[in-house]
């Protein structure tokens, strides 16, 4: 017998119930981007490798390791799977002069993929939601967007402070960059004998990543580094202290912490990361920062923006960790029909309910295998739904049917009027909803 197929490793399939929590979640967010005025965006999910390379920078881990990269066989083109949004979303806006009419809000949910070991929280392919404020420059937009990502993690149920928390850098300027770089470099060639290996190749070609290892002994040989808020003049000083003068003003605690750098080239000015100790390794939930520069590298003329991810496995994972209660996939109603003879009542009824907005289940195996009442009242358990209507003969007859609340056993059954529909509607929405 041949081995039967099976996903590729780090490539996960969502099943219900688990599909139900992820439509809970994107309801959440859909809900946030109308209240701040953001509106969806969607663009390919390949694109030019070059994109890529010349957005993120040669000498990051994305590009360096992580990319899906492969030639198209047509005509040669070199192309990858997407490993980021906002290198895509910046094309986009370049290729149709999106920004002409000025600034734009915009989110997107992204699938992304990178080439690396699998390990809960961390997959080869992921989603992520995408928030980018193009065209504008001030420091109100930084505070708005950690604001924004604020109310949406308060939204879903998790704790500021106790469950995730807000760590704040700023990057300064590419000459502020350049002479911290100088300094930096200096300092950890004193070290270069303790640098790991990664560390060492990076040491002349992307010395800040160092910063940013992971490996405990560079982390320590980087607290004694130059620090690049040092480096950085009266403007990049006053746009962060303005970001941090409305976070203050909002009321919403952070901590500085000037080892954080991202992993990408393209950032300058505000970054920052909201962490969790929830996770283990994976501390990291949501992330992003300024990219002034970026258009200007992919070919545009030098636009002002702002953003963040947050990855979405991850995000329920943390959900999960703290007893967030999430919604599964359970119906409002279901359904069951003793006989042939109460099919078409049962299925107009089904219809009006739905048609009102009502979730219903109807049993499937009506006709001369239907199976028995108690059969039927087991897979309505087993739906998880709050309710099952029974259209029985002696109800049938008198225009009613029963309802039975499935959550409360020892609630008894009672008749319910199938005309008009707005009637069962109404006592079906005053019941006690599940968790949503």
């Amino acid at each position: 017998m041949s081995e039967s197929l099976r996903a590729v490793k780090g490539m996960n399939d969502i099943l219900p119930p688990e599909s139900a929590r992820w439509e809970w979640f994107e309801d959440k967010v859909r809900a946030l981007m109308r209240r701040y005025a953001y509106v969806n965006v969607r663009t390919p999910v390949v694109e030019p490798t070059t994109l890529f390379v010349r957005g993120l920078g040669e000498v990051t881990d994305i590009v360096e390791k992580e990319m899906y990269s492969f030639e198209d066989a047509m005509n040669g083109d070199r192309l990858t799977l997407r490993p980021e949004a906002t290198a895509g979303i910046v094309r986009a806006m370049i290729e149709h002069n999106a920004l002409y009419n000025g600034p734009l809000r915009l989110w997107s949910e992204v699938v992304l993929f990178r080439h690396e070991r699998p390990q809960k929280g961390r997959y080869r392919q992921f989603h992520q939601i995408d928030i980018e404020a193009l065209g504008h420059p001030g420091p109100d937009v930084d505070a708005e967007q950690i604001l924004m990502c604020r109310a949406l993690l308060q939204d879903l149920g998790l704790s500021i402070g106790r469950d995730v928390r807000l760590e704040l850098n700023s990057l300064g300027q590419a000459n502020e960059r350049s002479a911290h770089r100088a300094a930096l470099v200096a300092y950890l060639e004193q070290h270069a004998d303790a640098l790991d290996e990664d560390s060492r190749r990076r040491l002349h070609s992307n010395p800040l990543r160092v910063l940013d290892s992971k490996n405990p002994a560079m982390q320590a040989i980087g607290e004694g580094a130059p620090r690049l808020m040092e480096f950085l003049g009266a403007d990049s000083l006053a746009h962060f202290a303005a970001v941090r003068g409305l976070l203050d003003a909002a009321g919403l605690d952070y901590r500085v912490n000037p080892r954080l750098v991202r992993g990408l080239d393209y950032y300058n000015l505000t970054v920052f990361e909201w962490v969790t100790d929830r996770l283990g390794a994976q501390g990291t939930v949501c992330g992003g920062g300024r990219y002034d520069g970026l258009f200007e590298q992919l070919g545009g003329k030098r636009t002002p923006a702002v953003g963040w991810g947050m990855g979405i496995e991850r995000m329920l994972l943390l959900l999960e960790a703290v007893g967030v209660p999430m919604p599964d996939a359970a119906v409002d109603v279901y359904a069951i029909v003793p006989g042939p003879a109460a099919l078409a009542v049962a299925t107009v009824t089904c219809e009006a309910l739905r048609a009102a907005g009502v979730s219903v289940q109807m049993h499937a195996a009506a006709g001369e295998g239907q199976g028995s009442m108690k059969a039927q009242f087991k897979k309505a358990d087993a739906s998880g739904a709050r309710h099952a209507i029974i259209f029985g003969p002696d109800e049938l007859a008198r225009g009613e049917a029963g309802l039975k609340d499935l959550r409360n056993p020892a609630t008894p059954q009672v008749a319910v009027a199938l005309e008009p529909i707005h009637g069962l509607v109404s006592r079906l929405r005053s019941a006690p909803t599940r968790a949503s």
